[in-house]
C-alpha cells in the first residue's frame, strides 16, 4: 500500500463516513476496499427500492459479495427428513412449547413432524418474520443480487447455501439447541427484527459495539456468529485488490466479535 493510500485509510478510520443504512467502509492491507452492508434477509415493502447511495456503490464495485446466492429457485432442504417422530426427539415440555408457538403462528405440527429440529426452528423464524410483514422479495441481499445480475456484476459467495446447510446439520442432537433458543427467545427475536427494520427505515446504529438482546445461547453464538466471522475475515483478506460491496446479516456487523472489528 502506498504512503498516500495509508494516509487516506488512516483518515477514513478516524473519520468514518456515515450512511443512511447499516453500512461501513473498511480498507484492508491488500488493497481491498469493502463496503459492508448489514443485510436483513427478509424485508418490508418500504425497504424497496434500495437507497440510491447504496446502488451507486454497487455500480462502482468490482463484485457483490454475499453469504450465499439466494437468487436461484432450487430448495436446499430436499431429502433431509427424519424417521424419528417429534415426540421421541423432544421432551414433553419442549413439545408443548413447540405446539404453542406452532399454534400461534398457524404452522401445522404435522408438517413439522419429520423435519430436522434445526429446520423447524428456521421455519418458525421465517413464519414469525412473515407475520411481522417481512417478505423474502424485499430482503436486502435478495435485492442486491437482482441488481448485480441485471448489471452483469460478478457475485462472490462467502459460504454458499450448501455450506450453510452443512453447518446446521453438524449441530448436535439434530439441531435441538437452535430450536430451544428459537422457542426461548421467541418474543425477543421479534423485537430484534423490528429493531433491524428500523436501522433501514429510520437510522442505523452509530456504535458497532452496541449491546443487542441475546437470542442465542453462548455455544450457538460461537458457531453461527464468531466462527463464521473469523472464516469470512480470511476470505475477504484473500480477495484481489478492488472495490466490493459485502452484504452479510446485520447482526454480524454489531455486538461482540463482530466482523468489522476482526477486519480492522
Amino acid at each position: 500500500m502506498s504512503l498516500f493510500s495509508r494516509i487516506k485509510a488512516s483518515f477514513r478510520a478516524l473519520f468514518p463516513r456515515r450512511y443512511a443504512w447499516p453500512g461501513m467502509d473498511i480498507s484492508l492491507p491488500g488493497g481491498q476496499h469493502l463496503h459492508l452492508v448489514g443485510s436483513i434477509h427478509m424485508g418490508t415493502q418500504d425497504m424497496s427500492p434500495l437507497p440510491p447511495g447504496l446502488l451507486k456503490l454497487l455500480k462502482q464495485a468490482d463484485a457483490l459479495i454475499v453469504e450465499a446466492d439466494i437468487s436461484g429457485h432450487e430448495s436446499p432442504f430436499v431429502g433431509l427428513e427424519s424417521d424419528i417422530p417429534l415426540a421421541e426427539r423432544l421432551s414433553e415440555t419442549q413439545l408443548r412449547e413447540l405446539e404453542r408457538v406452532a399454534d400461534e403462528t398457524g404452522v401445522s405440527l404435522a408438517m413439522l413432524e419429520n423435519l430436522p429440529l434445526w429446520q423447524i426452528a428456521m421455519i418458525l423464524q421465517a413464519t414469525q418474520a412473515q407475520r411481522l410483514g417481512l417478505r423474502g422479495d424485499y430482503g436486502i441481499d435478495y435485492q442486491l443480487l437482482n441488481v448485480a445480475r441485471a448489471r452483469h456484476l460478478p457475485v462472490i459467495e462467502l459460504e454458499g447455501a450448501d455450506s450453510q446447510i452443512a453447518l446446521l446439520r453438524q449441530l448436535p442432537d439434530d439441531g435441538q439447541i437452535l430450536l430451544e433458543d428459537t422457542l426461548t427467545h421467541w418474543h425477543t427475536n421479534a423485537r430484534l427484527l423490528q429493531t433491524m427494520i428500523g436501522w433501514w427505515l429510520d437510522a442505523p446504529p452509530t456504535d458497532s459495539k452496541l449491546t443487542l438482546p441475546s437470542t442465542f445461547s453462548e455455544s450457538l453464538y460461537d458457531v453461527l456468529m464468531n466462527t463464521r466471522n473469523e472464516a469470512w475475515r480470511e476470505t475477504l483478506n484473500a480477495l484481489p485488490a478492488g472495490h466490493y460491496v459485502v452484504a452479510v446479516g446485520a447482526l454480524h456487523l454489531y455486538g461482540e466479535g463482530n466482523l468489522p472489528s476482526l477486519l480492522k
